[in-house]
């Protein structure tokens, strides 16, 4: 599309990403200067639409940002009032206690919440301060300017017909232009997996890793509800064939939020992340919860695991990303919204002093050094080696070795392991199909655990069906011509949505692609062993529609 068929609109910050760093860089700009023109494109329906976390909040990120939060009703009602961790097996549980746990571990003084109803809060507050906020704006491609520097964004390009070209309705969408653009997409961003590769911005540099987590919530019988209770679980049904686990959170009005993560790099292609959840509820402690109850919603995302070592330079001429874009989770505590929060209003006041000081499209070097060497930073270079020592050593050696590891880097601020690297991406860390067992799943009752198309009508999910799949294959002859012989195409299994089939038909096996189930996780991005599927945006408003995640 030429540029001169799109009109432009010029802007002092232009956010990408209505989660909690988009939003707290705009609440941060219009609180240091409200005549800065500060607009935010969020892909979804609305904000909070595309929002899934688990979610325990640490309200540091908010304490920093808005102080008087409670004050202004901000949606954390629920305080934690009960930590607890549990090692399963098949048919029991050994509870883990609390005292050896290092502090960073304890949740007092956290909230239950959910994410999407906090930005959707939050969204309020910098609508009231003067953001420009337009949901429903899918971002699809990058605007550089004569120097290579990033200017602005296209949004709003709508009405393509399946094969790309542009349909009867079509809209060129419009170009937003700024002294700086701050990508807040989350993690696996398609614009800031664009940017870090145009700029080399993960050069020495640690891969990235990943999890994925899919999550329901559940309304449950009253009288098995404890408001503000939370419960991690490790182990069974997982075992030796995966790292990850589960969070059990009790919220207000009896429901509960029930929750699995399996660490991407995993090495048996037959493992079917969905299914591992879907056994996980027929444990024993977990059926008695959910006995007599009902799932009223679904959904899942990846999660970025990578940690401190992983996390890319942020800034090039006039971009910076933010929060998961960069990948800012603190692995053992499961949380990063904090660390979200802290970085936007970082990007936003480095931001100001350039604009200020009459500067645009420069590096930020100032929003770097803070999160680097402030309370971000700090953060995650306490837990730095949890992640790879439980790739390395397993479940059970890497609880001994990471909460040691914890407590040095808490109490001395050192560690006996250094900075322990990851190795292989996620893609690359999957094995042959020969190699590996098939994994034999029970089928899904239909009360504890379903199946997954059933569980997607629950996420909500919609795309509009004439118009080009957002799912992009470089080359369409990859999956039956070698992922299937070599892997079993594990995209069959991995996708939490059913978005891959391979079918057989009187030419052979055809790998088909259900778009529009997609709910936006971006596993296949991350987990496809020959990078051969790439995540672009679908038009604005499409996917899903989570109501309270």
């Amino acid at each position: 599309m030429s540029d001169a068929q799109r009109e432009s609109m010029e802007y002092d910050v232009v956010i990408v990403g209505g989660g909690p760093a988009g939003l707290s860089a705009a609440i941060r700009l219009k609180q240091l200067d409200a005549d800065l023109n500060v607009v935010l494109l969020e892909k979804g329906s609305e904000v909070g639409a595309h929002i899934l976390s688990g979610a325990v909040l640490d309200p540091c990120g908010l304490d920093a940002l808005i102080p008087d939060w409670k004050d202004l009703g901000a949606p954390l009602n629920t305080p934690v009032t009960e930590d607890n961790f549990y090692m399963l097996g098949e048919a029991g549980q050994l509870r883990i206690p609390n005292w050896p746990m290092p502090p960073l571990m304890n949740n007092h003084g956290n909230y239950i919440v959910s994410m999407g109803n906090v930005c959707r809060w939050m969204a309020e507050h910098a609508e009231a301060l003067g953001v420009e906020i337009f949901p429903g704006m899918a971002c699809s491609e990058m605007v550089y300017g004569d120097n290579g520097e990033v200017r602005g964004v296209v949004a709003g390009e709508f009405g393509k017909n399946p094969d790309g070209t542009p349909g009867p309705s079509y809209e060129p969408g419009m170009e937003l232009l700024g002294k700086y653009v701050f990508l807040a997409e989350g993690v696996r961003g398609s614009l800031s997996k664009e940017v870090i590769a145009k700029y080399d911005l993960s050069k020495d540099k640690e891969p990235q890793k990943f999890g994925l987590g899919m999550k329901e919530i559940w309304e449950i019988d009253p009288a098995k509800h404890k408001e503000g209770s939370v419960t991690h679980t490790m182990g069974w049904p997982l075992g030796g064939n995966a790292g990850g686990g589960s969070f059990i959170y009790h919220l207000e009005n009896n429901q509960v939020y029930v929750g699995f993560v399996v660490h991407l790099n995993y090495q048996n292609p037959h493992l079917y992340p969905y299914m591992e959840f879907q056994r996980f509820k027929h444990h024993p402690m977990v059926a008695e919860l959910l006995k007599g109850g009902k799932r009223v919603a679904y959904g899942a995302r990846a999660i970025s695991e990578g940690g401190y070592q992983s996390m890319p330079k942020m800034v090039a001429p006039g971009v910076a990303l933010l929060g998961c874009s960069v990948g800012m989770v603190n692995v053992p505590r499961i949380k990063g919204n904090h660390n979200a929060m802290l970085s936007g209003k970082a990007a936003a006041e480095a931001a100001f002093a350039a604009i200020k000081d009459g500067r645009a499209s420069d590096e930020l070097p100032d929003y770097e050094a803070e999160v680097r060497e402030g309370a971000v930073g700090k953060d995650l270079h306490k837990v730095r080696n949890v992640k790879p020592l439980w790739s390395k050593y397993g479940l059970t050696a890497s609880l001994a070795l990471g909460g040691m590891d914890m407590w040095t880097n808490s109490l001395l601020g050192l560690s006996l392991f250094g900075t322990v690297k990851h190795g292989k991406t996620d893609a690359e860390a999957t094995g042959i199909a020969q190699k590996f067992e098939p994994i034999d799943y029970p089928k899904p009752d239909g009360k504890l655990s379903f199946d997954r198309l059933t569980n997607v009508a629950f996420s909500f999910t919609n795309h509009e069906e004439s118009q080009p799949a957002h799912l992009q294959l470089k080359d369409p002859h990859v999956p039956t011509a070698i992922n299937l012989p070599k892997y079993n195409e594990p995209a069959q299994r991995y996708c939490p949505a059913g978005v891959y089939e391979v079918v057989e038909d009187d030419n052979g096996p055809k790998f088909v692609i259900n778009f529009q189930n997609c709910v936006h996780c971006k596993t296949c991005d991350i987990k496809d062993p020959s990078q051969n599927i790439n995540w672009t945006v679908p038009q604005g408003g499409d996917g899903p529609n989570y109501p309270n995640m």
